[in-house]
Order: C-alpha cells, then sequence, then structure tokens
C-alpha cells in the first residue's frame, strides 16, 4: 500500500517499510511497543502508515545495531533530537562509551584466542582421554 497525502509526502504500509529498511516486521512492531519508533499514523481502517521521518529513523536504529549499539544507547542518542538534530558532543559522549566496550571485548577476545590456540595446540588428537582442551572445559576433571 503506497499512498500520497495532500501535502505530497509518500505513506507506506508495514510490509514495504520492511522491505526498504531490511527489518523483520514484528521487529518493527517491537520498536515501536518499546517507543523506539513513535506509533505511526493510522488509516481509517486502522493500518498502520509510514512517511520519510518513520522510515529515516528505522535507517538509524538499523545501522546503530549493526554497530553494536544497545537499544538504550540508541534510545538515548533518539532522545536527544534523533539523526537530524543531536548535537555531536551529546553523541560523542555515548559513542566514545561504546567505543571502549567494543575494545574492551575485542581484548577479551584477543586473551580468550591465545588461551584456546595454546590448549589446541598442546592437544594431541589421539584417542587418549588425557585432553588439554577437555581440561580446561571441565574444572572438576582429573587432569
Amino acid at each position: 500500500m503506497r499512498t500520497i497525502t495532500s501535502s505530497g509526502a509518500e505513506n507506506i504500509s508495514i510490509g514495504e517499510l520492511s522491505k526498504h529498511s531490511g527489518v523483520n516486521i514484528e521487529t518493527i512492531r517491537y520498536y515501536e511497543r518499546i517507543k523506539m519508533l513513535p506509533p505511526p499514523p493510522r488509516t481509517a481502517s486502522g493500518r498502520r502508515v509510514y512517511g520519510p521521518a518513520e522510515k529515516r529513523s528505522l535507517a538509524f536504529i538499523r545501522r546503530s545495531r549493526d554497530l553494536g549499539f544497545t537499544l538504550e544507547e540508541i534510545r538515548a542518542m533518539l532522545a536527544l533530537g534523533g539523526p537530524e538534530r543531536a548535537s555531536c558532543a551529546d553523541v560523542h559522549k555515548i559513542a566514545s562509551a561504546h567505543l571502549a566496550s567494543v575494545r574492551s571485548k575485542l581484548s577479551d577476545l584477543v586473551k580468550l584466542e591465545t588461551i584456546l590456540a595454546e590448549t589446541v595446540a598442546r592437544c594431541s588428537e589421539g584417542a587418549t582421554p588425557d585432553c588439554p582442551v577437555l581440561d580446561i572445559l571441565d574444572a572438576g576433571r582429573d587432569g
């Protein structure tokens, strides 16, 4: 369903919004329920209709999620005025905290990779039950 309002703004259905954005219909409804997206206007028959503002907000949320921002971080950025009005200084605080979290996770993953690589390298691949990998996975194992 695609309609053009008297102001010339395009309104699309939730299905079309889903196709354009790559966001599942149920996820769009979820974002509405948790107030990440404002409730859309409805037609006389009760169908949701979306316009350019909703498309932009949904694209902002999707890209933010792709970059690993939490829903609360996205909510905070949207509360600052969204992609069209938020100040860079305010968004910088949120993004910097997120970057620190990503870097911490990367550091943890590097440590994990080192431990796992060293353990796998010690594994004989034989039929013996004496296995370094099982030893680190099973803390109660005698080994």
